[in-house]
């Protein structure tokens, strides 16, 4: 199983640089010199096209630039701008997480309930536009429901129940 980490949205420069907008909360790991990436067509593909090293990595203007180990320049990197950047179950540990920490496909697809026992939805995305991250939950037959994940917010998350409790504020629905 792979999950994905961030997309190859251009090159940068001539030396092979790539440009990346990474939808990870560990970009310094993920992107570290030496991790290995698979490469995906479609960003439902199930298995890569390629498996890669990171050669390089840095931050430039809200992205993330990296280099491949064995992709010197332009020309050999050009074919994969477009691609789905995916990291494998395997090389995900849970050493990188601090309580209250989770993986977003550990978030995606939970059941949100208040705490008055009220089923909201399912969060079918997770959105990191800033200080913190939105989950955005699928609500039947309503628009969808921008959760701001903060304390006041999310109450509970509970994996084995596959559920998460909050607490509407005023305003949110």
């Amino acid at each position: 199983m792979y999950y994905k980490v961030g997309t190859i949205v251009n090159t940068h420069g001539i030396r092979g640089e790539l440009r990346v907008v990474a939808t990870t909360d560990f970009p310094k790991e993920r992107f570290r010199k030496g991790s290995q990436l698979g490469v995906f067509k479609q960003e439902s593909d199930a298995q890569p096209v390629k498996t890669v090293t990171i050669a390089s990595s840095r931050q430039h203007k809200g992205f993330i630039l990296i280099t491949l180990a064995g992709y010197g320049d332009i020309n050999t990197v050009l074919p994969l701008k477009g691609m789905t950047l995916k990291v494998a179950e395997t090389e995900l540990t849970d050493n990188d997480l601090d309580d209250g920490q989770y993986y977003y496909h550990q978030i995606i697809g939970l059941d949100v309930v208040t705490e008055t026992g009220e089923h909201l939805g399912k969060i079918k995305e997770i959105m990191a536009p800033g200080a913190n991250d939105v989950w955005v939950v699928e609500r039947p037959e309503k628009d969808d429901l921008l959760l701001p994940v903060i304390d006041q917010v999310v109450k509970t998350v509970d994996l084995e129940a596959h559920q998460v409790t909050v607490e509407l504020m005023e305003g949110l629905d």
